[in-house]
């Protein structure tokens, strides 16, 4: 463990969705994790015990609304409840991955948007604080009524491709969708390399039809960048299409690795050199193939919580490459 936190109002706890980050998250800030108990009633209904005292804390809890998402979202509700009612001063939530955030608008007629949805029920049980990463769309931060604390994963991709030699104009950073530029534009700055765009045409859910590539990327080395890889499908056929048209070697990166159903096995096949993820979805053994390098937030994520509960700004955190702040 990092120095121990000085300030015993700031405690942490981890419900189920992925304590290996939490508990470098704690390590990071300086304290340990807040003792607590997850059970389930014999009908499946989730039970929560906080076994200290809480009483004016500021506790921050960390839950990725990953899968199994609904479990993972309702642990997270009732352990807001349990805080309140616990008479903790202040309810902040790390959600690394919000889930159900790929509904964020009315795409056709009489669809929800889960999106607002999730933010609503999350205020309504009493959080006063979000901090999350890399939501699917940044308008997101508006479906809240109480302050969020929006992380950027780009500084954190961009020190590992910055640590192995992929930066300059032998480099093109490419998004798979128009909806992505600002993304890989972003990790373009860090790697001073230019921008491409996939374009292509999504007949149904996850199911992608690449048109053409934007952009200069003959005899370079592309990098695919996106906020999630769910089933691989689009980042896949996306690698394919820069091979063919004469990319040098691809990189994938996402900050999110969801990894649905046939994902790993795409990954594995595709022509894709390296896939660079982070760990706000915490992965099963099975799924971490030879591809795959992961990049850790911990640090990332304890810096931001030591600067909310401080009163310092988060900002300097993505405005600059991360291993460059004092």
């Amino acid at each position: 463990m990092h120095k121990p936190y000085q300030d015993p109002k700031l405690k942490i706890f981890s419900l189920n969705s992925n304590k290996p980050l939490a508990e470098k998250i704690a390590e990071e800030v300086g304290v340990e994790l807040g003792k607590i108990e997850i059970s389930r009633f014999a009908d499946g209904e989730i039970k929560v015990n906080i076994d200290e005292s809480i009483r004016g804390s500021h506790v921050y809890v960390i839950q990725s609304t990953s899968a199994p998402v609904n479990d993972n979202l309702m642990e997270l509700m009732i352990m807001i409840d349990a805080l309140r009612r616990a008479s903790a001063k202040t309810v902040n939530l790390v959600i690394p991955y919000y889930g159900y955030a790929r509904q964020d608008r009315k795409a056709k007629s009489r669809e929800p948007i889960t999106a607002k949805l999730v933010a609503n029920m999350l205020e309504m049980a009493g959080a006063d604080r979000i901090v999350a990463m890399d939501l699917h769309a940044a308008q997101i931060q508006g479906f809240f009524d109480i302050p969020l604390d929006h992380l950027m994963g780009a500084p954190l991709l961009a020190n590992y491709f910055i640590d192995n030699g992929l930066i300059g104009d032998d480099i093109v950073v490419v998004s798979p969708d128009h909806g992505g530029v600002t993304r890989a534009r972003k990790l373009a700055e860090f790697l001073k390399a230019p921008i491409a765009i996939v374009d292509k045409r999504r007949p149904k859910a996850n199911v992608a039809e690449v048109m053409n590539i934007v952009g200069d990327i003959d005899g370079k080395i592309a990098i695919l960048i996106d906020d999630m890889i769910d089933t691989g499908g689009t980042i896949c056929l996306a690698a394919e299409a820069l091979m063919e048209k004469g990319a040098k070697e691809v990189y994938v990166t996402c900050t999110h690795p969801v990894l649905s159903g046939p994902a790993v096995e795409r990954l594995e096949q595709a022509p894709i050199k390296k896939v660079i993820i982070t760990d706000t979805i915490a992965l099963p053994e099975e799924k971490i193939i030879d591809k795959i390098e992961i990049v850790s937030v911990a640090q990332l994520v304890g810096e931001a919580i030591r600067r909310i509960h401080e009163n310092r700004s988060v900002s300097p955190l993505f405005q600059e490459k991360f291993d460059m702040i004092d």
